[in-house]
């Protein structure tokens, strides 16, 4: 039997982080694996818990959780049907645990923080596709995750 893994998926329900996850879905999650969606929140967001878990991010969401409407308040979260569909499938035919946990700062650094904190074994994100004027004026997030994460990282076009 294959070892169980965890596998982080950065989301911030752009076209490019939900093909991430399709991508993940797809080619790499495996019946038992847990995925953990990571969601990073500007810092100027102001949800009810923030002021508990600012410095180590939200406990981790289970999914049945995270479809909730209430707490997604709680969290700042803009829920999206798609993803949430994309997740149930996921759960239910690959016998996979979904979770989420939710950040407040700049992602470049949360989601390698959440490699060390969650002991990923893998992480996926999407890419933005800038151009290379574009990447050196506002960073790639994608580029510092796979300079930076203490895993193997995959960015998805």
């Amino acid at each position: 039997m294959a070892k169980v893994r965890t596998i982080g998926i950065g989301m911030d329900y752009s076209t490019t982080s939900k093909s991430a996850l399709k991508w993940a879905i797809d080619n790499l999650i495996e019946p038992g694996d847990t995925i953990v969606v990571l969601l990073v929140l500007s810092p100027k967001s102001d949800p009810v818990n923030k002021k508990l878990f600012a410095d180590t991010g939200s406990p981790l969401i289970p999914l049945v959780e995270l479809k909730e409407m209430g707490v997604c308040n709680k969290y700042g979260i803009t829920p999206d049907s798609e993803v949430f569909e994309l997740l149930e499938t996921v759960s239910s035919t690959k016998k996979g645990k979904v979770e989420a946990k939710v950040y407040w700062g700049d992602p470049k650094e949360k989601l390698c923080e959440a490699v060390n904190h969650l002991k990923l074994d893998c992480l996926v994100v999407g890419s933005r596709g800038l151009g290379t004027l574009k990447r050196v004026f506002l960073g790639s997030v994608s580029n510092h995750v796979v300079q930076n994460a203490t895993c193997p990282a995959t960015v998805v076009k």
